[in-house]
């Protein structure tokens, strides 16, 4: 029986340049399996201050936050959590009562796949990517103890900026890494993205990756992107944009419901959320 939507029906949406189904697929999913009153859609806009301060006076409940707004939206905010105050970058809005709080699960997803993974902090690692997906996984990798990292970024101004803020290095393309200073390497650039203008394209070049131990590609649709591809063919150890998705997608639901979902139901929302 599908759910009847009604004056009581509690909303959350997202806010993207290029809105997806993964998170619309993803929270509606779970709201119908455990028969909650609650309906997610997606948006775009090209007025992000009255957007924002629309989920205040409509009471929408949560608002998960995608580029290009995630730095940009922190001004119309009443409260920020620890984990946006030191990377400065949102992906989830909380309302409670007309009071906004500000979260990055995207930071506690990366934070949880660390420990996840076993990855030593004594790893060098090489980010290449400089926006507030960027921020948040440097971010979590900082506060994880790395102090081995460069980032890798062509735009010169935001590049040193977010290296600085880390006490990282910055260069402005990978051919100045030496083997030793990339055994972990991580993709938070749109190379690789389903319909992006460099969708079949390596994030890395095949000569950084084969000298990796660790590939970690934050780009989440497709769930195999030419790079997870091409480590998967010489057994790396990998990390997906998918697993960032998923477990992000699930501390957003928690803190929009209180609720939290079994590991069957989360699996079977992550692959119902990538289908679409």
């Amino acid at each position: 029986m599908a759910r009847i939507i009604n004056k009581d029906t509690t909303v959350c949406m997202s806010l993207s340049a290029r809105p997806s189904n993964f998170g619309t697929r993803f929270h509606n999913f779970l709201y119908e399996k455990l028969d909650l009153n609650y309906l997610y859609k997606a948006f775009t806009t090209n007025n992000l201050k009255d957007a924002i301060y629309g989920i205040k006076a409509l009471s929408i409940r949560g608002c998960a936050i995608s580029m290009p707004y995630k730095q940009a939206c922190i001004e119309f905010i009443d409260e920020l959590d620890v984990s946006v105050q030191s990377i400065q970058a949102v992906n989830t809005i909380v309302n409670t009562d007309h009071y906004l709080k500000a979260y990055n699960t995207d930071y506690i997803a990366v934070e949880k796949l660390i420990k996840a993974n076993h990855i030593s902090n004594n790893t060098p690692f090489v980010l290449k990517g400089s926006g507030g997906m960027a921020n948040a996984v440097i971010g979590a990798f900082y506060d994880a103890g790395f102090k081995h990292g460069i980032v890798c970024a062509r735009n010169e101004e935001k590049g040193q900026a977010l290296a600085e803020r880390y006490h990282y290095k910055w260069v402005k393309d990978e051919s100045t890494i030496t083997p030793e200073q990339a055994k972990l390497i991580i993709n938070v650039t749109p190379i690789g993205m389903q319909g992006g203008v460099e969708a079949d394209q390596l994030s890395f070049s095949e000569a950084m990756i084969n000298q990796a131990d660790i590939i970690f590609d934050v780009v989440a649709l497709p769930v195999e992107t030419p790079l997870i591809k091409y480590a998967k063919k010489l057994n790396k150890t990998i990390i997906s944009g998918a697993d960032v998705a998923v477990l992000q997608a699930v501390e957003q639901f928690i803190l929009y419901t209180g609720v939290t979902p079994n590991d069957e139901l989360i699996q079977q929302a992550g692959e119902f959320a990538r289908q679409g």
